[in-house]
């Protein structure tokens, strides 16, 4: 039985206060100390005072590194959609529930968890959780509700790291502002803090946005510089001329004429002026540097985020290599995933299990992963053989193989019903199973055997105390007729393929000798040996049941 409302410590050793778990404490509020209105560092950035940003967030400030990236997300696309499909890959993995025993308490907690996980917002809250994928970091508040006396996580909200700060003495520890500005520990059980650094070292220093904030700088100058020369002389010069003499208010008038040209592609000036259009020579050319420059930076973005180029750049660089670079997005993808289960697991599943149960020496375990594909016909095709040798396999395991569900009570199913009779125990104890009689008889209905019959025969199947209503021989004849009628008709099917081929009966005569070893002879050779065999076990039995007489 569960045991709840035990009490809880938190990390400091002082017990949890179950009733503030249900409010927000790190919600925005305009005016506040947790505004949501953010700076825009971005505008007008140059390499200077990107080095100064990053150095205020190597020593402990990063409000303005972290406005930075948000504003790149913002503003290149390139960027914001290899990012967000690292992070969509990731939290639309399916989710399972591992257990470490079969105790009624752990199976308990692991239903619980699995009930929990299926929540449609799921998806989206940990989408927003891989915030920390881009930025190194991320804090995401547990509004936690209760009711009939059960706890559980209602919404998990991502909350704005620039609220959060880190101990200035070791750069690691997160701290978060209260109400009234000051740096205090995280309260416990409230919070889950994401890390999920590009390299190693401090959270402050191993975002992805850190190194992505240099590639869109460079970007940003160039797509300013190429917007400038497109307009400069994307156009062609318009030059107005006149002659001699002309008056200050011709001149006037000719001049805006060549102005409105530009947007109003009209214009009437004197007959005695004249405008003349000069295109630039070789702009192609001189544009093009531009473009491979703003595709080579994308580049960049791409290894940077993904690994690779291939599945966002079109860029696969020689045959099979689209495949090694899909792998390469696989692997940061399951490295993503174990990353954000272990997350989960530790600020999430324990502290909720510790409130519904109390403390435990295991709980249950979120694995998240790409389910493995597998060839299930190779994998039948390789188990049938031992089943049908005497190897016992649980049904369960099969159906669960397979993805099928049991069927229900009163449905209707597909394949074979399994008889419901057990060995008979047959008067004078001929009927013992070991003895060659009952050997015989059901050996025949494939219950001790390789002989096997249909659904049919087996519904056939006397009731115990019966068997000696049924004749041996009858069951055999029955038996054989059914088995042989399959290998029969694959037999004459090839015959009349043969006959209909062929022009004369000596032409049908040498096509039958020639294709004799091609035709499918095995399963009735092998019906007639077990049938066979079967016969000559029922007539010893059948000679030594007249002896004991």
């Amino acid at each position: 039985m569960a045991r709840r409302q035990q009490k809880v410590l938190g990390p400091d050793g002082r017990p949890i206060d179950r009733a503030s778990l249900t409010e927000e404490i790190a919600a925005p509020s305009f005016g506040g100390v947790r505004s949501p209105v953010t700076g825009y560092p971005a505008d007008g950035l140059n390499p200077l005072r990107l080095a100064q940003i990053l150095r205020s967030a190597d020593h402990g400030d990063p409000v303005r590194y972290l406005e930075l990236a948000e504003a790149i997300e913002e503003r290149d696309p390139h960027y914001v959609g290899v990012l967000g499909t690292r992070k969509r890959s990731v939290s639309q993995l399916d989710i399972a529930v591992e257990t470490v025993d079969d105790s009624p308490i752990s199976v308990e907690m692991a239903e619980r968890v699995r009930k929990w996980v299926k929540r449609g917002e799921l998806t989206s809250e940990l989408f927003h959780i891989l915030d920390a994928v881009g930025k190194g970091y991320s804090f995401t508040e547990i509004i936690w509700e209760s009711s009939e006396g059960q706890w559980q996580p209602k919404e998990l909200k991502l909350r704005d790291p620039r609220w959060f700060r880190f101990e200035r003495h070791n750069l690691e520890t997160p701290l978060m502002l209260n109400d009234i500005g000051q740096e205090v520990p995280l309260p416990a059980f409230r919070f889950i803090h994401a890390r999920m650094q590009a390299k190693s070292g401090l959270a402050l220093r191993s975002g992805i946005a850190r190194v992505a904030a240099w590639t869109w700088m460079f970007k940003a100058f160039t797509q300013r510089d190429w917007s400038i020369f497109s307009q400069t002389y994307g156009q062609p010069l318009r030059i107005g001329k006149y002659g001699p003499g002309t008056s200050e208010k011709d001149r006037n008038k000719l001049f805006q004429a060549v102005a409105n040209i530009a947007g109003d592609c009209a214009a009437i000036i004197p007959e005695s002026m004249m405008i003349e259009f000069v295109t630039a020579q070789n702009m192609g050319s001189s544009t093009e540097h531009y473009e491979k420059r703003c595709d080579w930076l994308d580049r960049q973005t791409s290894k940077l985020v993904l690994g690779q180029t291939a599945t966002t750049d079109a860029v696969t660089g020689g045959l099979g290599s689209g495949k090694e670079h899909r792998e390469v997005q696989e692997d940061i993808e399951t490295a993503d995933a174990q990353d954000l289960g272990a997350i989960l697991n530790r600020d999430l599943i324990i502290p909720w299990m510790q409130f519904e149960f109390g403390p435990q020496k295991t709980y249950p375990r979120l694995v998240i992963a790409r389910p493995k594909a597998e060839d299930l016909k190779a994998w039948t095709d390789a188990a049938v053989p031992w089943v049908q040798i005497g190897l016992e396999v649980d049904e369960g395991e099969i159906r669960d193989k397979l993805g099928l569900s049991a069927p229900k009570a009163g449905a209707p199913v597909l394949g074979k019903t399994a008889s419901t009779a057990s060995n008979p125990q047959v008067a004078g104890g001929k009927g013992d199973k070991n003895s060659p009689e009952t050997k015989v008889k059901y050996h025949l209905k494939g219950l001790n055997g390789n002989f096997q019959g249909d659904a049919a025969l087996q519904s056939q199947e006397p009731s115990a105390g019966h068997v000696d209503d049924i004749e041996p021989t009858a069951l055999l004849a029955d038996q054989l007729g059914q088995a042989a009628t399959p290998a029969m008709t694959n037999m004459v099917s090839t015959i009349e393929a043969m006959l209909e081929a062929s022009g004369s009966l000596e032409e049908f005569r040498e096509n039958l000798l020639g294709g004799f070893p091609e035709l499918p002879t095995e399963d009735l050779a092998k019906v007639m040996g077990e049938a066979i065999a079967a016969s000559m076990a029922g007539g010893r039995a059948m000679i030594e049941d007249a002896a004991d007489d």
